[in-house]
Order: C-alpha cells, then structure tokens, then sequence
C-alpha cells in the first residue's frame, strides 16, 4: 500500500510536467519560434499555445515592439575634416516575415550597423563641413533609403534614421564659432557704418534747411531794415524845420553815419566780434550823389546792414 501511493503520487508529478510542457505562453508583441526535430515547425503568437513535449522545442523569440540602435562612427569630410557621427535607427519585426528575421541573419544589429557605415561614409566625404550641418537630414533619408532596400528581405522593417549628433573635433568648434564671430561683427559694423552715415546724411539736409531758414531770414531783416530807413527819413523831413536847407541826401548820409557809429560801438564792446574797416572819408556831402561812388556806397550799406546782423547775433549770444 506504500509503494502504491509513492507510485501515484510519481504518476502525478509526471502527468503535472507533461501537461505543464503542453501547454505555454507567448508575451503580448512576441513570437516564439518552434522547431521539431530540429526542423521550423510554426510561429507561436501570444497568448496560450500548445506543443508535443520532447518532440517540439521552443527555439528562440523575436520582439514585434519598435527597437532602437545607436550608431556611433567617424568620417572625414570634403575638407579634410574628421566628425563623429551618431546615428540612431529605429526598426521592428515584421510579423508576415518572423521566418526571415529569425532564419536570415545571424546578427541584424551588426547587420545594420555596416549597412549605415557603407552609407554614411560614401556620402559624407562629398560634403564640407557646413554643408553636413545642414544636410543632416538629407543624410538620414539616404541611410533609411539604403536599409529599406536590404533589410526588407529579411523581414526587418527600418521605420526611420536620425542624425542625433555631428562632433567635429574641438578646435574646428572653436574655429567655427570665430569665423561666426568675426561675421556678426563683421554685419554689425555694416549696420552701424549705414547708421552713422544716415545721421550725416540728415546732419547735411537740417544744415541745408537752416542756411536756407538763415539766407531768408536775412534778406527778411534787410528789407526791414529798409524800410525802417525809409519811415525814419520821412519822419525827419517832417519834423525838420521847413526853413532849414537839410536836403534828402543829407538825411540818408546823417542815418548812414549814425548807423556806422553805432555798430563801431557794438564792435569795440565785444572782443570776439568781426571788425569791419571803412574809409571815413567817404562820408563826405557827395557821396550818394556823385555816379562814379555808386559802387562804394553799395558796399557800405551792404557792410552796415551785415553790421546789424553781427550785432543781432551777438545779442543774441549774450542772452544764451
């Protein structure tokens, strides 16, 4: 009776190992590769599956999730200069080909990695150093392009290739970051030469304006001048004693010479002041009648009137 029971309860734990290596289960996004005798036997997706125990074997398993691999290499470019480039690749398993992905190749990581060496370095040697900065993306669709092409056939999907990362060495940074340097300086003196000479430019248009403003102004101030001679002569002759001799040109000599006077006075009180000399003698009874002394008493009264002038402007300063 005792070895009957150690029997069942061997029986038991024989029958409990065979149903348990019956019956297994595959993870969600894998699939397990069962062979039978050594030979493919089928495909066990997820979930419960079942075998024939010590006939079919459970080989191997391939992962259906997206995988990712890091590619790190070194190059040279058209201009000699030697990059370190990392490249990531993002593939999977196509599930309609687990056979191939499994049964092809050895190692699809290694597999990989030279079909991306064999890329990367026939085309970046075609390219400056600048140009592979801007045509990172280009380089990743031609790596992707190639894969897709080879690893198709052996049920490997290449989902997409980036360019994570150009290192040139550091002195070729440093050297780039200079001639970026030495350009934005370079641009900014061009803006600031545009600017300075946009203020010359208006300095020269205001400086116009005022000559212009001045030049009217001045030939304002004659005429008033003018006429201020005129009212003042026409006032003496009225209020001069009808008796008396005082002929026109004498009035006009009297105003010229009270004119004159006073502007020497103004020119003796500033030391800064433009000195006008004129012949004294000139002012004699007839000066503004005699023709050939036209041009002199044209002078004269141009130089008084731009005695006024000089003395407007000096008070003027004297209050600034």
């Amino acid at each position: 009776m005792h070895f009957f029971l150690i029997g069942t309860g061997i029986l038991f734990v024989f029958l409990l190992i065979l149903l348990l290596s019956v019956y297994f289960t595959v993870p969600q996004n894998q699939i397990f590769i069962i062979e039978r005798f050594g030979k493919f036997h089928k495909l066990a997706d997820s979930g419960l599956n079942m075998r024939i125990p010590f006939i079919d074997t459970i080989k191997g398993k391939l992962i259906l999730q997206v995988l990712y691999h890091n590619v790190i290499l070194e190059t040279k470019t058209n201009d000699n200069v030697f990059v370190e480039i990392h490249c990531s690749i993002q593939y999977r398993v196509l599930k309609n080909k687990a056979f191939e992905a499994y049964y092809s190749l050895d190692d699809p990581v290694s597999q990989l990695e030279s079909y991306v060496f064999d890329t990367i370095r026939g085309t970046v040697p075609k390219l400056t150093i600048d140009n592979l900065f801007e045509e990172k993306d280009q380089i990743a669709q031609s790596v992707k392009n190639s894969l897709d092409h080879v690893m198709h056939d052996f049920g490997i999907e290449i989902i997409k290739t980036l360019i994570t990362h150009i290192d040139p060495a550091q002195k070729v940074k440093a050297a780039m970051n200079e001639i970026n340097a030495a350009e934005r300086e370079r641009k900014a003196a061009q803006h600031r030469a545009e600017a300075e000479k946009l203020v010359i430019i208006k300095a020269a248009e205001a400086q116009k304006e005022s000559r212009i403003l001045q030049g009217e102004g001045v030939a304002g101030q004659r005429k008033a001048i003018i006429h201020g001679l005129r009212e003042s002569l026409n006032e003496l002759k009225i209020s001069s004693d009808p008796n008396s001799n005082i002929t026109e040109q004498e009035a006009i000599n009297l105003l010229l010479v009270n004119q004159y006077f006073d502007t020497l006075k103004d020119i003796g009180a500033h030391s800064k002041s433009n000195a006008i000399f004129l012949n004294h003698n000139s002012f004699d009874g007839d000066f503004l009648s005699n023709n050939k002394d036209k041009d002199s008493k044209k002078n004269i009264l141009e130089a008084i009137l731009s005695a006024d002038i000089v003395r407007s402007e000096n008070s003027e300063n004297k209050k600034n």
